[in-house]
């Protein structure tokens, strides 16, 4: 039989393996084998975009991450089961698989953040039930692609495949468009596009390996006008939705976060928003409040000087996090401060923060300051490669809601800290709240202690937040300073004895674990209390 599709036999499945293959594969079947590549990269950018949705719009999970991947392999697999019994007409089933595979999943960023905006806190159930049946019929849909184009391979060109063969080669290529969609997700992917264009984009690759299925097996289709029609109409909804991505976009996060958004960007690391209303600017990160203009003095204000004025007269100091400039603006109320370090992963941070006026006349040009050095790097990594040794060390990362930020609280990572912490330093970590999440709270106070520093543990007033806890920890025990910065709005001498004590419903809780590397138990514990509140 020739190799050309449109010189195919009748619907049906090739039976008998090859000999010995051609030396040379024709256009169409190498293009074929393209298609596979194509439709592996379109199935995992939609795998990734659910979860990725899911740990920014119902919290920066390992969970949601975790129970969507499940969840999506487990609807592949019952595809896979499925296209047994598709015994005919595989090129039909095959175009129409690619236009709803297309449709659905490259609309399911947009559709899901819609829902999102227009559902009420209340009917957040509603939303878990949308977002996995989405997942689950996605899933499935893309679970029947690759049997189908094996089949079609084999019926089309069984001369040239022993079944071992054909196999190898469709999943190779299956691999390997996996892999490149792996890395460039993070990388480009939603930098640069966002969730809903990144969806969108690759629905319509997806649409066009229909088309090009639509062309190639063009003699053996049957209503071929039909399948043209449906394909110019999937075309033309995925491209009409990319021209009003940017305000769907706009108007979900707009409900979203209830205020006016001046600024948003994804990073390589994080989705940055800035939200400017009645009452001031606020910063979220993957949709996490960080701070509110009008009440952040109390957050920092706690962070920094309790540590910085019981060392006494602090030269070197280093901040781990804090990008936004708040805990440096506080750090340099101090002459004798000569230099500061500060570490921040995300480099759009620290730029955002330095060149946006608004944002910096809440820093007060702190990240300008010609005693600040910025290193945008990973933490664990800088301190594991730095010898010095620093008086006072602020970490200000945001809460152990993952395993990535949770190894930051760990004891590893603490023994790094004591290993840069000077005799006579303190170090001060921002640690959650210890009304709301005792046991994670009281885990960091744990670990601390755990690698022989003496912990401090205190907790501040702050409205945007509530009750929110620090530790301190240092080479002896912490002493009340005789003096504090001018200028200072919440922190006291007289009111600082008031914040170490702790009333029985933040006591020390029992049975706590210390939080390491191999168990990242914080994570566990800071999910499991959180997760009351949603």
């Amino acid at each position: 039989m020739s190799e050309h599709p449109s010189a195919a036999s009748p619907d049906g499945d090739g039976v008998h393996d090859a000999a010995e293959a051609p030396s040379r594969a024709s256009l169409p079947e190498i293009l074929l084998l393209a298609s596979v590549f194509v439709i592996a990269a379109c199935g995992l950018v939609y795998e990734l975009a659910a979860g990725a949705l899911a740990s920014y719009l119902l919290g920066d999970s390992v969970l949601q991450f975790s129970t969507i991947i499940g969840a999506y392999l487990f609807a592949m697999g019952l595809g896979s089961w499925l296209s047994r019994y598709i015994d005919r007409q595989l090129v039909a089933h095959f175009l129409r698989l690619e236009l709803l595979v297309g449709v659905i999943g490259g609309l399911m960023p947009a559709a899901l953040f819609t829902a999102h905006s227009l559902l009420p806190p209340s009917q957040a159930m509603a939303f878990r039930v949308l977002l996995y049946g989405l997942v689950l019929l996605v899933g499935t849909l893309v679970g029947l692609e690759i049997p189908l184009v094996m089949r079609i391979l084999k019926r089309h060109f069984r001369q040239r495949y022993a079944l071992k063969e054909l196999v190898s080669q469709v999943l190779t290529f299956d691999y390997l468009g996996a892999l490149l969609v792996a890395v460039a997700f993070p990388l480009l992917l939603v930098p640069n596009l966002g969730l809903v264009r990144t969806g969108l984009f690759f629905g319509l690759l997806n649409v066009a390996v229909a088309i090009w299925a639509l062309w190639l097996f063009r003699a053996e289709l049957r209503a071929w006008r039909s399948h043209a029609l449906t394909c110019a109409v999937s075309v033309a909804l995925l491209a009409a939705a990319m021209a009003g991505a940017d305000r769907l976009s706009t108007w979900a996060e707009d409900r979203f976060y209830g205020e006016q958004i001046v600024f948003k960007e994804s990073s390589n690391y994080q989705r940055i928003v800035v939200t400017q209303g009645a009452g001031g600017t606020r910063l979220f990160l993957n949709g996490n409040l960080q701070f509110h203009s009008r009440d952040e003095y109390r957050y920092h204000e706690a962070l920094v000087h309790p540590a910085m004025a019981a060392q006494g007269a602090p030269r070197k100091v280093l901040v781990l996090g804090g990008g936004d400039g708040m805990a440096v603006r506080e750090i340099l109320r101090y002459p004798s401060v000569e230099r500061i370090t500060l570490v921040e992963l995300d480099p759009h941070m620290t730029t955002l923060f330095s060149t946006m006026p608004l944002l910096k006349q809440l820093n007060h040009d702190a990240l300008l300051s010609p005693k600040l050095t910025i290193v945008n790097a990973d933490a664990f990594g800088w301190l594991e490669t730095n010898d010095e040794t620093y008086d006072v060390i602020v970490i200000d990362f945001p809460d152990p809601s993952n395993f990535a930020l949770g190894k930051l609280y760990t004891a590893s990572f603490y023994k790094l800290v004591d290993q840069h912490l000077s005799a006579s330093g303190y170090a001060v970590i921002q640690s959650t709240s210890p009304l709301v999440a005792p046991r994670a709270f009281w885990t960091v106070v744990n670990t601390v202690e755990s690698v022989g520093l003496t912990a401090t543990p205190y907790h501040a007033h702050v409205p945007s937040f509530g009750e929110w806890g620090y530790v301190m920890a240092s080479h002896r025990p912490w002493a009340m300073p005789r003096k504090l910065p001018d200028g200072l709005r919440f922190i006291s001498l007289d009111g600082l004895p008031a914040l170490m004590n702790f009333p029985p419903d933040m006591a020390r809780p029992e049975g706590l674990e210390v939080n390491r590397l191999s168990n990242q138990v914080l994570v566990h514990e800071f999910e499991r209390e959180w997760g009351k509140l949603h």
